[in-house]
Order: C-alpha cells, then sequence, then structure tokens
C-alpha cells in the first residue's frame, strides 16, 4: 500500500485538505466522460464509418456493454471498501484511458481476426462494457464516495457545488469533443481523452487524493482531533446484505433507478418524442436548456437544505418532480406541457443529485458504503440501459412514446405512495 504520507504530509496543507479532495471529486467526474453516454454518441457516426457497422447494430452493442457492465459495479463497491478512494480512482481512471485506447484500435483489431461483422460487434461490444464499467460506474462511484467522508455537517452543500460544476463541464462535452475530432480526427481525439484520462489524471490522483481525513490525522469539515471533539452522528454502518432487507434502500434504488430509465430515453429519444408531438427539432433541443436551470436551481437549494433536515422529503418533491415532468410529457402538444416537462425533470433531476449523493450513507453509514452504493449504481446503470430500448418497444407494440410515459406515471404513483408511507429514519442531524 502506498503511504499516507506520499509524497506530502496533507496536515501541512495552507488549506482544509477537504477541499483538495473536492476538486479531484469533481474533476474524476469530469473525467469519466469518455464512459458516459454524452461522451461516446460523439463517436457515433465516425465509429459506424470506421467499423462497417449499423447504427442498430452499434447501438445494441451499446446496449449490451451497458447492462454487462452493470453486473459487476457491486464488486466494484467492495474493492472500493477494501482499497479506497486513492487507488480505485487512480486505477480505474488508468484503465478507462485503456479502454478508450482499445475502441481506437477496435477496427485494427477487426482486420487483424479476418474483418467480419461478427467479430467487430464483440470487440466494440467489450470496448462499450469497458468504458461504461470504469467510467459511468467505477469512477464516478468512486469520485462521489470519497467526498462524503471529508465533510459531514457541510456534505449536502459541497456535494451540490460540485454538481453544479459537473452539470457545466457534461452540457459543454459534446462540444469539447466534436472539436477534438475536427482537429484531430476520430482516433486522434480518442488518443488525447485516454493520455488525458489514463495517465494525466490518474498520476495526478494518486499523489493527491486521501482516503478519509482520519488516516490523516484530520477531522471531517477541518480541524484537527482532540479530547473534547464530538463528531456528529452518523448512521449504523450496515453491509449491503443488511441493507436489501432494508424497504428505504429499495425506494430510494428504485426513484433514482426511474430517473436514469425515464431521462435516458428522453434524452436518447427526444427529437422523434417531441415530433410526436408536433414539434420541431430546434424546439427539442431548446428544451435541455430550461430544463437545466430549473436542475441547477433546484440542486443549490436543496444542497443547502439537506444538511438540516432529513432526506425524506427531498426524495418526495423528486418523485413529484417527475410525475409532473411525466405528464408534461404525455401533454407536450400543450404549451403547458412543455414548460411542465422542463420544470418537472429538471426540479427533479436536481433533486436526484442530491438524493443519489448523501442517501446511502445517511441510511446506511459509511464503513460498506462502496458495496451498498454499489449495488445502487447497477440498479441505475441498467435501467439506464433499457430504458430507450423500452421507449422503441413501446412504439412498436403499442403506437407511441405516450403509452411509454403512461406506464412511467403509474409507476411514479407507487413509489410515491411508498415515499409517503415507510418509515425512514435518520440519525439526529446538526442544526
Amino acid at each position: 500500500m502506498i503511504p499516507v504520507n506520499w509524497p506530502f504530509d496533507p496536515k501541512r496543507s495552507p488549506i482544509f485538505y477537504g477541499w483538495v479532495v473536492w476538486l479531484f471529486s469533481t474533476v474524476g467526474f469530469l473525467m469519466s466522460i469518455p464512459g458516459q453516454t454524452m461522451g461516446m454518441a460523439v463517436f457515433t457516426d465516425p465509429f459506424i464509418e470506421a467499423f462497417d457497422l449499423t447504427r442498430t447494430q452499434l447501438s445494441m452493442a451499446y446496449l449490451f456493454g451497458t447492462i454487462g457492465s452493470s453486473l459487476f459495479l457491486t464488486e466494484a463497491g467492495r474493492w472500493y471498501d477494501r482499497l479506497g478512494g486513492r487507488i480505485m480512482i487512480a486505477l480505474s481512471s488508468f484503465a478507462l484511458g485503456l479502454m478508450v485506447l482499445y475502441i481506437s484500435a477496435v477496427d485494427v483489431f477487426s482486420e487483424l481476426l479476418g474483418g467480419h461483422t461478427a467479430v467487430t460487434f464483440v470487440l466494440i461490444l467489450l470496448g462499450f462494457f469497458g468504458v461504461r464499467f470504469f467510467g459511468q460506474g467505477v469512477l464516478t462511484s468512486c469520485s462521489r464516495n470519497v467526498l462524503l467522508l471529508w465533510f459531514e455537517k457541510r456534505r449536502g452543500l459541497v456535494s451540490g457545488v460540485r454538481s453544479v460544476f459537473t452539470s457545466f463541464g457534461f452540457s459543454l462535452a459534446p462540444l469539447a469533443i466534436a472539436m477534438l475530432i475536427a482537429w484531430f480526427g476520430w482516433r486522434g481525439a480518442l488518443w488525447s481523452m485516454a493520455l488525458t484520462v489514463g495517465v494525466v489524471f490518474a498520476i495526478l490522483a494518486l499523489i493527491f487524493v486521501r482516503d478519509n481525513p482520519a488516516s490523516v490525522g484530520l477531522l471531517p469539515d477541518g480541524g484537527e482531533p482532540s479530547e473534547d471533539h464530538e463528531p456528529p452522528e452518523e448512521a449504523p454502518s450496515k453491509s449491503l446484505a443488511e441493507a436489501k432487507r432494508s424497504p428505504v434502500f429499495w425506494i430510494y434504488s428504485l426513484s433514482l433507478a426511474m430517473h436514469a430509465m425515464f431521462g435516458t430515453a428522453l434524452t436518447f429519444h427526444v427529437v422523434a418524442i417531441f415530433a410526436e408531438a408536433g414539434l420541431s427539432r430546434d424546439v427539442a433541443f431548446g428544451y435541455f436548456f430550461p430544463s437545466a436551470v430549473f436542475a441547477t436551481t433546484s440542486n443549490l437549494l436543496c444542497s443547502w437544505l439537506v444538511d438540516k433536515y432529513p432526506m425524506k422529503p427531498f426524495l418526495i418533491v423528486m418523485l413529484m418532480g417527475f410525475l409532473l415532468g411525466a405528464w408534461g410529457l404525455i401533454n407536450l402538444e400543450q404549451p403547458w406541457g412543455y414548460w411542465m416537462l422542463a420544470f418537472g425533470f429538471g426540479t427533479g433531476g436536481g433533486l436526484w443529485g442530491v438524493t443519489s449523493n448523501l442517501a446511502f450513507i445517511r441510511f446506511f453509514g459509511p464503513l460498506y458504503l462502496g458495496e451498498v452504493s454499489g449495488f445502487n449504481t447497477s440498479i441505475s446503470v441498467f435501467a439506464s440501459a433499457v430504458g430507450p430500448f423500452a421507449f422503441s418497444l413501446a412504439v412498436d407494440y403499442l403506437g407511441s412514446y405516450n403509452a411509454a410515459a403512461q406506464i412511467c406515471l403509474v409507476l411514479l404513483f407507487f413509489l410515491l405512495a411508498a415515499a409517503f408511507t415507510v418509515r425512514q429514519v435518520e440519525p439526529a442531524l446538526t442544526r
């Protein structure tokens, strides 16, 4: 293991070292972009041409790769619990860089193996599995979890501020990647991303990230240990097996997964969904701006409030937001439907960030946070993979995207009823 004080002692930092970890947590989210949908989607047309695959074949490879990656994220969470955030962020960054580099050579490997379509399909499927597992899955989860241990009293607020920066970075990512492709070609763009994530960030994370404040003789939120220090009360730590027996775990996991499924499907089919309502492509893409404004506003406000109040009202408001968004989508041909969709999904999405950051450490403690949050992530990743496919099936067999939205509306009502009725016990919060 690497000594915690290598290559320097964090106690000598002129600022509380938790803010350094906050910086790397934020950048870690941004470095996961090659494994996020918006990162790979920009390469769709170059991949179709270079790999000689149809759009459907490439989409199916992405679907199967994403579903496959979701099956291993719980085990990756256990790695985090054993090895800590410092090692896991560095390793997952390095592995993500390797997988991006591998994808840049899929056509070369395919030619060496005979160049058959089936071979190319399997090779790119493995590449998508790798970037989704190490990027969207492991690197994102590790970057989220490591910050939670450095702050207690302001845990929600610092996580919310991070979300603002990551949301801004994610929104700019497609444009930045498109510029890289224009300058260096699709292969050169992948090489530059692999170098940045797999070498530069991995080395910096290994140097600067620390697992938790106790390991370097500090306290969460700042300061040094003293005899009269009383840390804020945390929930008793529960293993994944214990968490699975709690209805609270399933309410939060399924609610978060519902957003992953519904939100990904809407993003994937946004032009077709708006066209079904008689709205143009420009209107469809314009929807994302007001939605982002509502999401950022609700995220910042609720991140400030959540440090003082229980999680239950935030879960309820999140689900109510999704219900409003679903109703707006069903009535999208009406002007008020458009704004209800933007407000509902935007506000719900902002609350999703707050809830996904804090729910599992609040209810199940820090000791097994990796495996508990890893299992939740696997559920959400699986849901995000099947969402677009499910909406396509609704069009094929039920005749419209509205039918899928109506099914989601019913599921959201059940989740909201459960959120109201199931007892949710948290430790006392600092007021």
